[in-house]
């Protein structure tokens, strides 16, 4: 076995004993990802020399006895939406094509000042906004897209180039590509996390966090990244628990809510079927299914979208203004709506939101978490990005992807995606989500974790099938 296909536990583990070299576990992992680069673009930039540098360091620290703990040593792969000191930082767009931090965001400091390694920045869909990232592709089938906007983290992981990469979710943009590329990707609640330093796509949707490939993974570095932060007015004073310390718990008599609406409408048979396998799986180990009905179901995609439409339109109009045609036409033709969103219709979501956060809370009074599909089905084809319900019903790939995955940012509830299976004929992987209560994230993480180690649904490296 190569350095490169351990788990991340598997070789922090082997780094502590002094059984691995950060450098060779660094370097396997850069082969790697000269290996497929070609075939799946994961990368704006890949931090080679910069990489080695930290490996070497870390290297030292441990072998002079200064170990940091589990994420010392362990290459990571950061969002192009991530300041990085020194880096090219281009949130996959010509806009910032010659944007080099002085600082790197709050995310990437506290994790380098754990040991991790940086091997490269991943792509994202330009700003964030999209769910398909049109530069990348899927290895678990390079003619179809890894999802977004964080699909570069998603399918470095898939491929092994990394077993930790950032996100950001702001529709569900780091649980979109964890399901479909199989991996895990976990959102804290609104305000656990800062987001200094990290280009903003909708300031109140926006969240950060982590890719790996098991749930253990997630809670490390999701806890590395967490804590106060008086720069970001989001963020919330509140201790961070060591979420890994429960994880082998027991679900017994923990309250699952499985729903009657919105979760199952719209969602291709496999992917629902998936979820509902996971849930039995659950209740065989105590667990109790609760059925709930999702509230203001109707009004999640509008609300999201005039949010999402007005506050990137705001955030990015100078340069919309000044530098139009650097923009992808996808991406200005969204920000151009974005600037005539009216502010009665913002107030008008805003207050919506408010609404749908009241019925959250209610609908939480029966149950401990929700279980539901991350997406509506697996990865779609990279040159016909749509889901196609019927003849004259074709929802594009963004549209679909995020109206499932949207309620975890309209409500700030912490979610986590994880790997429940594949698809019957071309083995593409299949995700649910399991959302919880504000600032509940160990029965999230716990939840999952249990599933996982229950079943053979852990994420693995992608068989990297070409595009035919």
């Amino acid at each position: 076995m190569e350095p490169f296909e351990l788990s991340f536990t598997e070789a922090s583990a082997m780094i502590a004993a002094k059984e691995l070299s950060p450098v060779e576990l660094t370097e396997s992992s850069l082969a790697r990802i000269r290996e497929v680069e070609s075939d799946i673009r994961a990368y704006v930039t890949v931090t080679e020399e910069l990489a080695l540098s930290q490996a070497r360091r870390a290297e030292k620290e441990i072998a002079g006895g200064d170990y940091k703990g589990p994420l010392h040593g362990i290459p990571l792969g950061v969002k192009d939406l991530y300041d990085t000191e020194g880096i090219l930082t281009t949130s996959s767009s010509e806009v910032r094509a010659g944007y080099v931090p002085d600082a790197d965001s709050v995310s990437v400091r506290k994790l380098t000042a754990a040991g991790m390694v940086v091997v490269g920045k991943t792509q994202t869909h330009e700003f964030a906004f999209g769910a398909t990232t049109p530069t990348t592709r899927n290895p678990w089938d390079t003619s179809t897209v890894p999802g977004g906007s964080s699909g570069g983290s998603g399918a470095t992981i898939a491929s092994g180039g990394v077993t930790v990469a950032l996100g950001s979710d702001t529709g569900g943009s780091i649980r979109i590509p964890a399901s479909v590329c199989g991996t895990v990707g976990f959102k804290p609640t609104y305000g656990r996390a800062p987001r200094v330093g990290v280009a903003s796509l909708s300031w109140s949707l926006d969240h950060v966090g982590p890719l790996t490939r098991n749930v253990r993974e997630a809670a490390l570095v999701m806890a590395a990244m967490s804590g106060y932060d008086r720069r970001d007015p989001a963020s919330v004073n509140k201790p961070v628990p060591d979420w890994t310390a429960d994880l082998s718990g027991s679900v017994k008599g923990t309250r699952i809510g499985i729903p009657t609406n919105f979760y199952n409408e719209r969602v291709q048979p496999e992917a629902w079927e998936a979820s509902m396998a996971a849930a039995t799986v659950l209740e065989g180990l105590g667990a109790e299914l609760v059925e709930v009905e999702i509230p203001l179901a109707d009004k999640v995609l509008s609300t999201a979208w005039t949010i999402m439409l007005a506050e990137a339109g705001a955030y990015h109009q100078e340069a919309l203004r000044a530098t139009p045609e650097l923009f992808t036409d996808e991406v200005r033709t969204l920000l151009e709506v974005g600037q005539g969103v009216l502010a009665t219709s913002y107030i008008n979501a805003l207050r919506t939101r408010t609404l749908m956060q009241q019925g959250w809370r209610h609908m939480y009074s029966d149950i401990d978490v929700l279980l539901a599909p991350t997406v509506p089905g697996p990865a779609v084809s990279a040159d016909h990005p749509v889901f196609e319900w019927a003849a004259d019903d074709i929802e594009g790939a963004t549209t679909a992807y995020s109206r499932v995955s949207a309620p975890g940012n309209l409500t700030g509830l912490p979610a986590i995606s994880m790997p429940v299976g594949y698809t019957a004929d071309g083995g593409l992987p299949l995700g649910a989500q399991v959302i919880g209560k504000p600032f509940c994230e160990g029965d999230v993480l716990r939840v999952a974790s249990v599933y996982e180690s229950a079943t053979d649904h852990i994420g693995t490296l992608a068989p990297l099938k070409a595009a035919s």
